[in-house]
């Protein structure tokens, strides 16, 4: 599946609140894994099955976000690639934690490193 940079951007707002919830959760597995350590201190948030439901709960919302046809490339931080063509040459219009909106692109066989902000 292909994107329009609108579409992408209009699938982006209505995941705003599902990957806003992946941060969250993806926070407190970390504690729950933590407290679950020989000789750690416990968690507030639980046991063993808060984090096997944080897990559960992650799987669930990664899963969301792959039935989009979006790809959550990474997790911590999150970045999440929608599939488009610009000007005929594949391109993955991307986001990464922390920013404000879906405004950066890279071509396909370029990756990450070659990110450009959409409209150069």
């Amino acid at each position: 599946m292909l994107f329009t940079v609108a579409e992408a951007k209009a699938e982006f707002e209505r995941l705003r609140p599902v990957l806003a919830e992946i941060v969250a959760v993806r926070a407190d597995a970390a504690e729950l894994a933590a407290a679950l350590e020989p000789g750690a201190r416990p968690s507030g948030l639980g046991g063993l099955p808060e984090f096997k439901a944080a897990q559960a709960r992650l799987d669930e919302l990664m899963t969301l976000v792959q039935r989009t046809g979006a790809d959550l490339k990474g997790f911590a931080p999150l970045l999440v690639d929608f599939p488009s063509e610009i000007d005929g040459v594949a391109v993955l219009l991307c986001w990464l934690e922390g920013e404000p909106d879906l405004g950066w692109y890279h071509r396909a066989d370029l990756g990450f490193a070659g990110r450009r902000r959409l409209g150069e």
